[in-house]
Parts: structure tokens; C-alpha cells; sequence
């Protein structure tokens, strides 16, 4: 009885621990399982947020970066347009400082004082050819006084106000001066023709030899308007009427009263 009571118990253990084996294998299996599912349920979820979360986080990068881009261009194009300016001023001053100088070469007045004045119109007609220059009687200037730019006598002051002054150019058709070449023995009166048409000298002695391309300088007579020396003209043609004892000169100014920009105002009168 003994022994058949031990074997039972014996059976009743084993059967105890085969259960609570296939039981421990099976809630591991189950919990593995569970754990296996939930994965796979939630991982999608994550590969969503994160799917959706990449762009918009790109976005906002992008944002701020396209925000940094705008303000670095906004900021070089200033850059630029400072540069470009500061060129165009040098460029501009270069070009005047050209002009002054240029326009200002006016080597034949000699040790003639002089005041450089800048152009401030320019008012040719057909017939009377004047400027405008901002300097005047505060400066010196006086009514007849000779007027040159680089190449020569360009006109003389007609009228002055304290600080301006208007000079009436040698094409203007009222403008008579006289002149004179090579050794100077003799002169001649040029005249002008308006703004297009140049200068002239009629009645030209037979007896004096002129060429195209002679040039006429003011002869600087005793109480002349202009002192000697001042280049006024160069021939352009000379006409000869068949039987006449005089011939006609066409004359082009030696200085270029198209552009004139600045000019020098000799400080002499026809006393001095």
C-alpha cells in the first residue's frame, strides 16, 4: 500500500511540474508574442509620425534658411548698388576732372591772370550764339573781357552779375575781331555767321598769302578788345572772284564751342 501510494505521488509531482512547465513556456511564448504583435502595431504608427514629421521639420529648416538666403541677397545687392554707385561717382569725377583739364589748357595766354568758370547754359540761336558762366563781378570779371577754352579765344564777357556772367561767342553775328598770321604785318577783321555757319573775312588783300589751314590769331592792336596772341581761327577755304582785288575767307573756330563745359576768363582790359 506503501509503495502504490508513493508511485501516486511520485505521478502527481511529475504531472505538477510537466503543467507548470508547458505553463511558464507557454506565458513566455504568449508574452513574447504579445510583445511581437505590439510591435508590429506600433510600428507603423512610428514610421508615420516619422514619415510626417521629416518633411515639416524640413520645412521649417527650409523656412528659416530661405529667410537667411532673402536677407544675404537683400543685403549683397545693396553691396553691389553702394559699389556701383561709388563707381559711377569716381567715374563721373574722372571725366570731369578730364574736362577741366582739358578745357583749361590754355597755354598762349601766357602769364595773363585768368578765372576758370564752369558753363552753366548753353543758348545758341542762328544768330546770336551765347553762354552763361558762374562766376561774375565778385570774381573780377568785367564786360569785354577776352573768354578761352583749350584751342582759343571763344568769345567775351557781354554782361556780369555778382556771380554770373554771360559771354557772347565768337560765331555770334555780332562779334568783329580782328586778327592777324605769320609775322604779323597784317590784319584782318573775322566775323561771325551764327551758330552753324562758322566764321568769315571779306576783303582780303590780294597781296596777302593765305592758305587752308593757316591759323589766325588776334592781332593785340593798340586798344583792341583782346590781347595778342589768342588763337581765334584756322582757313578752311579761300574765294577768289575772278577780277576782284580782295578775296573771301571761310574760317573755322580753333576752339570747339559745341562743348564747352568749362572756360577761363583772362583778367585784361584793352587799357592794360
Amino acid at each position: 500500500m506503501a509503495t502504490d501510494r508513493s508511485r501516486r505521488r511520485a505521478l502527481t509531482l511529475g504531472a505538477a511540474l510537466t503543467v507548470a512547465v508547458v505553463a511558464l513556456y507557454a506565458t513566455g511564448g504568449v508574452f513574447s508574442g504579445l510583445r511581437t504583435a505590439a510591435n508590429a502595431v506600433v510600428s507603423p504608427f512610428n514610421w508615420g509620425v516619422n514619415e510626417v514629421a521629416r518633411p515639416i521639420g524640413h520645412f521649417f529648416a527650409g523656412a528659416v534658411n530661405y529667410g537667411d538666403v532673402v536677407a544675404q541677397n537683400q543685403k549683397l545687392r545693396y553691396q553691389l548698388g553702394e559699389a556701383q554707385q561709388q563707381l559711377n561717382e569716381t567715374w563721373s569725377f574722372e571725366r570731369q576732372l578730364e574736362q577741366v583739364t582739358t578745357q583749361l589748357d590754355v597755354p598762349f595766354v601766357g602769364s595773363l591772370p585768368t578765372v576758370a568758370a564752369q558753363v552753366t547754359t548753353l543758348s545758341p540761336t542762328n544768330f546770336a550764339a551765347t553762354i552763361d558762366i558762374d562766376k561774375g563781378r565778385d570774381q573780377g570779371l568785367l564786360v569785354g573781357m577776352p573768354v578761352v577754352a583749350n584751342g582759343g579765344l571763344v568769345g567775351s564777357v557781354l554782361s556780369t552779375t555778382p556771380n554770373g556772367a554771360t559771354v557772347r561767342l565768337i560765331s555770334d553775328t555780332n562779334s568783329l575781331i580782328g586778327v592777324t598770321f605769320g609775322n604779323g604785318t597784317t590784319s584782318i577783321l573775322v566775323s561771325g555767321r551764327g551758330v552753324n555757319n562758322g566764321l568769315s573775312a571779306t576783303s582780303v588783300p590780294l597781296s596777302t598769302s593765305l592758305s587752308p589751314g593757316t591759323v589766325l590769331a588776334t592781332d593785340g592792336l593798340q586798344g583792341g578788345l583782346f590781347p595778342p596772341g589768342l588763337p581765334v581761327a584756322r582757313v578752311s577755304t579761300v574765294t577768289l572772284t575772278p577780277g576782284a582785288a580782295t578775296y573771301n575767307l571761310t574760317l573755322r573756330p580753333t576752339a570747339d564751342l559745341r562743348h564747352l563745359s568749362y572756360v577761363d576768363v583772362v583778367l585784361w582790359e584793352p587799357s592794360t
